[in-house]
């Protein structure tokens, strides 16, 4: 009898742009995102994560380089929802998620309107923002291995 090598298929990590001006937030989240597997690049304000963004649209699209995106609204330099406004106005863009304290019901509508995948009120509990990027990904039919 001959073994028949099994060929594992690997897939490379999604690619998790996370921004949020908070640098104690940012790490928890960013930790809990990668103990899932996810690669994880982090901003530390909207500008950083403009500059991050425009990069990517300039090397062959937002959309080739991160498979989601996840930011806070109140920043310093840009709100996460001008952020989401520009980079549905770019037309290569991933699914957004919002992260936020000052949430209310109108700024969840506006979200929505520009295009959101979803808004999270803080605190939050990691495992909501970890199916949210879950669902987000498998929708989109991206390799969750």
């Amino acid at each position: 009898m001959t073994a028949v090598a099994t060929e594992e298929r690997r897939y490379p990590p999604a690619r998790v742009l996370l921004a949020e001006d908070d640098a104690e937030f940012r790490a928890v989240v960013a930790r809990a995102l990668r103990r899932n597997g996810y690669e994880v690049i982090e901003a530390k304000d909207g500008t950083e994560l403009v500059g991050l963004l425009t990069d990517a649209l300039l090397t062959g699209g937002i959309d080739a380089t991160y498979d989601i995106v996840i930011s806070d609204i109140r920043m310093p330099g840009y709100s996460g929802l001008e952020i989401l406004h520009g980079v549905r106005e770019s037309g290569s863009a991933p699914p957004v998620v919002l992260i936020t304290a000052f949430g209310d019901e109108r700024t969840h509508e506006i979200a929505r309107r520009l295009g959101s995948v979803g808004v999270l009120d803080k605190p939050f509990e990691m495992d909501d923002l970890q199916m949210a990027v879950l669902n987000t990904l498998a929708h989109r039919g991206i390799p969750l291995e």
